[in-house]
């Protein structure tokens, strides 16, 4: 079998640690055509790297090459839609990183697309391919937990918003702050291991806080910085929600930025017979009784590279048309469900499905 021929379109940091490395261990299935980035020096630097493919700065200009197969869409959220949409109509079959796009509305657009072309679009909500996610998915399938009933979602961090004035805390580029970047992961890793449950309603407040004076926002970590104190922020830094589904009850606590130096990104599933305690990237611990003692454990698990399982997939349903755990049909409930707890905080009122 001829190997996949992928361009990877954004050779920023999520592409550069993620899909390129994990597309090259990837070698034997498929070559790296083109690295695409609109700062051309990006570009380039992966070709020298990687000894491989052809640095581009404009991804029309390999649109609708006959030779190629695949593209990763590593770019900032405003494009995602827009590029993967481009590319589906071209033939081709796509991974577009998380969040799927900056609204729902372009979620949907993005999973019309893919419906009408017959091509695969997966959204990068990599911890679907998580060993530690996948065990707790098991267990709560082989009825360990129970009848999970409630689901306690944490990510939170004293004062880590990341490249203030920049993409990450401009709404028009990213669609949101806490929630679409680190609350995408929690939400999805929570729907996926109950089963992707219907939303039912869902209640949420989101704020803008602590860096409306970007000029005297003192931080802890700027990963993705350095502050562009000339730039925008205008997203939000902290947000609590409620969400009812057909399913558990999931209670979500996200800060980018707050005032307690307790941090903190974890999940815990309540189960009528046991509980999980999840650290995010992390082990986990089941809780349960046995013998009318209290007992704890930490099962194992496969430890393979998330990143590398996600890639991989991808490269194989390439290959076979299956439709994999991260594809837009079922993604596109994460989305339901960021918009709505969006809409809830500017509306102030609960939504309903």
């Amino acid at each position: 079998m001829p190997k996949i021929k992928v361009a990877v379109i954004g050779c920023g940091s999520i592409g550069t640690n993620a899909h390129i490395p994990n597309y090259m261990l990837n070698k034997d299935l498929c070559e790296i055509k083109y690295f695409c980035d609109i700062i051309p020096e990006r570009a380039e630097a992966q070709v020298a790297k990687n000894g491989c493919g052809k640095a581009v700065a404009n991804y029309r200009d390999f649109l609708n090459d006959p030779e190629l197969d695949a593209v990763s869409v590593c770019t900032p959220n405003n494009v995602h839609a827009s590029i993967s949409i481009d590319f589906l109509r071209a033939g081709k079959h796509v991974l577009c990183e998380k969040p799927a796009a900056r609204t729902y509305a372009e979620a949907l657009e993005m999973q019309k697309a893919q419906n009408e072309t017959g091509k695969i679009l997966n959204i990068g909500v990599v911890n679907r391919f998580n060993g530690a996610v996948n065990k707790i998915k098991e267990m709560v399938s082989n009825g360990d937990l129970g009848d999970l009933y409630a689901i306690y979602g944490s990510f939170r961090a004293q004062r880590s918003i990341p490249g203030l004035g920049g993409d990450f805390t401009n709404k028009a580029v990213s669609g949101g702050g806490v929630l679409i970047d680190w609350g995408v992961h929690i939400l999805d890793l929570i729907m996926y291991i109950s089963g992707d449950p219907l939303p039912k309603t869902v209640s949420g407040h989101a704020f803008c806080e602590l860096a409306k004076d970007m000029s005297r926002y003192v931080y802890q970590d700027m990963w993705s910085g350095p502050p562009n104190l000339s730039g925008v922020y205008d997203v939000d830094d902290y947000v609590p929600g409620l969400i009812r589904t057909a399913g558990p009850t999931i209670t979500i606590n996200g800060a980018w930025a707050q005032n307690v130096s307790s941090d903190g990104i974890f999940i815990d599933f309540m189960g009528t017979r046991g509980g999980v305690h999840l650290e995010y990237g992390g082990d986990f611990t089941f809780f349960t009784d046995r013998d009318k003692k209290l007992v704890s454990e930490r099962p194992d698990y496969d430890k393979t590279d998330h990143f590398f399982n996600e890639i991989s997939a991808f490269l194989r349903c390439v290959q076979t048309g299956e439709k994999l755990p991260s594809h837009i049909d079922t993604v596109v409930i994460t989305a339901k469900i960021m918009q709505a707890l969006y809409d809830s905080s500017d509306m102030g009122k609960e939504i309903q499905f």
